[in-house]
């Protein structure tokens, strides 16, 4: 591990340093080996864990590559972490979006376009359309906090969102909240978010975001609580 470890670090040392830039060829793992005074089993372990971590890109036949290096990339392990988390720290996760979704949603209103504004308005006739149907709303409301986010600009506040924001997460806060009938009130949030991008309304949108967050959080808890409750 130890050899392992020191081959990862020297890999991303010459990633960093603008050695190995984005796009570029690694050597040969025996000349690799060589050039870093390691073993090839330790350059080889290091090469599968950096290609896991999506620094590196394994091509069969033709070699091996880094990576673009963009946040979708780096940050898409985000997602499944999130996904692995235990109740307990799920609600650090939601305190985690209250402070980064309301300040990206303030700064889509400065960026959205019409024919963007538009698509939000789509995907939120969908969404009440389906306020029944929890699978068909994880989906919805998937795509229409992605979009906001989206239109920023910032590619890694975008990846680090929806790897907060994972499946797992969305399937309990609406499944609470079909059961006890909220969902319509949780979908006019969304309204109300999308009239204040409308609006190009930097407070407002901010407010708006915050107030959906503070709700699904408090459902979170309420689903989190019932749990613990019933064993």
């Amino acid at each position: 591990m130890a050899l392992t470890d020191d081959a990862i670090a020297k890999i991303r040392s010459m990633v960093q340093s603008g050695e190995l830039p984005p796009g570029a060829r690694l050597p040969p793992e025996p000349q690799l080996a060589e050039q870093m005074g390691l073993s090839r089993s330790g350059v080889r372990e290091a090469v599968k864990v950096l290609e896991s971590a999506r620094v590196l890109d394994v091509r069969r036949g033709d070699g091996t590559y880094v990576t673009s290096l963009a946040p979708r990339l780096l940050l898409e392990g985000l997602g499944v972490a999130v996904e692995l988390l235990r109740d307990d720290t799920l609600l650090e996760v939601m305190e985690v979006r209250r402070l980064l979704e309301p300040m990206a949603t303030g700064l889509a209103a400065l960026r959205m376009t019409d024919a963007q504004l538009d698509d939000l308005s789509a995907i939120l006739e969908q969404m009440r359309a389906a306020a029944d149907d929890a699978e068909q709303l994880i989906r919805f409301d998937t795509a229409f906090h992605h979009t906001v986010v989206a239109t920023t600009g910032n590619e890694t506040l975008t990846s680090l969102l929806d790897g907060l924001s994972g499946r797992t997460l969305r399937a309990r806060v609406w499944r609470g909240l079909i059961e006890s009938n909220s969902a319509h009130t949780t979908i006019d949030e969304h309204h109300a978010i999308y009239l204040a991008l409308r609006s190009r309304d930097q407070l407002l949108a901010q407010a708006s975001a915050l107030l959906h967050v503070n709700t699904s959080e408090a459902w979170l808890r309420t689903v989190l609580a019932a749990k613990v409750a019933n064993g």
